[in-house]
């Protein structure tokens, strides 16, 4: 049976509704293995764009004053939630093999956490948390869902044994659910451009850890942060990001060159110990 749930609420009030549209997709959650850089693998959820495991979290993208009409569809065996950090009246459950239609219009850019909050932390620890990006610019866009993994956890939070979070050591750090040199694959996430661009990074940690994210080469200028707003139109080259927080940065480079982007808690840029099989890639600049 399906549930619609609609919620056309104004988040922001806006003059100017010419550019509206209404965009319609879909999720699936899907639940399968997560893949380490050793070869590793380990019980892994996600949401993917259809019923087929991807494990990248689908990405929506949608243009301010834009209305989203969504199918959250829960294709796995157990009962789910879903909701959007930030985002008043969203929270729904999700029976197996069940789904709810959700209605939502974005009147200002943004960067949010769309995930399941069932037993919080333990659905977005094992991997049920993606992003929502709200533009208003044609600018080049890269995108980190930045996360830290113990592979032994994930196995006993998927056979209902309890952990203690308080003694969390992971031992697996991904961005898109890559690690180094992987990373450096994923087109989406390896910031590439010429001198003089204008560069938009959207991160969301849906970890349960701070990364503080470090720039090389070059300075970044905070656009948006979810948890620090005051922290808007700084311009720095590290970043720590809280636990389901997000960060926009915009980086407009003056000189050509490959440099370091990593986490500057030096253990996240490991896997399982061994360097640098982590949240390690490079920025490339051309002339």
């Amino acid at each position: 049976m399906f549930k619609h749930i609609l919620l056309f609420g104004v988040l922001f009030i806006v003059t100017n509704l010419s550019l509206a549209a209404t965009v319609n997709t879909k999720l699936f959650i899907v639940s399968d293995s997560l893949e380490t850089v050793g070869g590793a693998k380990f019980p892994y959820r996600t949401f993917n764009e259809t019923s087929v495991f991807n494990k990248t979290n689908a990405r929506i993208e949608l243009n301010v004053f834009d209305s989203l009409s969504l199918w959250v569809v829960n294709y796995d065996t157990i009962i789910h939630n879903f909701d959007i950090i930030g985002v008043d009246g969203i929270m729904q459950i999700i029976p197996s093999n069940d789904s709810v239609l959700i209605g939502i219009k974005f009147n200002t850019v943004g960067n949010y956490i769309y995930y399941d909050p069932k037993e919080f932390p333990t659905q977005t620890f094992l991997g049920l948390a993606g992003m929502i990006i709200v533009k208003n610019h044609a600018h080049t866009s890269f995108y980190w869902n930045i996360k830290e993994h113990d592979s032994i956890w994930n196995c006993d939070l998927v056979n209902n044994s309890n952990v203690d979070w308080n003694t969390y050591h992971p031992k697996y750090f991904t961005i898109n659910g890559n690690s180094h040199p992987n990373i450096n694959l994923d087109t989406d996430a390896r910031i590439t451009g010429n001198v003089g661009d204008t560069l938009i990074l959207y991160i969301a940690n849906t970890g349960q850890s701070i990364h503080s994210m470090h720039f090389h080469g070059y300075h970044a200028t905070i656009l948006f942060s979810s948890k620090n707003q005051s922290h808007v139109g700084r311009s720095k080259d590290t970043f720590p990001i809280y636990s389901m927080e997000t960060v926009t940065l915009q980086i407009v480079p003056d000189k050509q060159g490959e440099y370091p982007v990593h986490d500057h808690n030096l253990v996240a840029i490991t896997a399982n110990n061994i360097y640098p099989n982590g949240m390690f890639t490079t920025l490339l600049i051309n002339p």
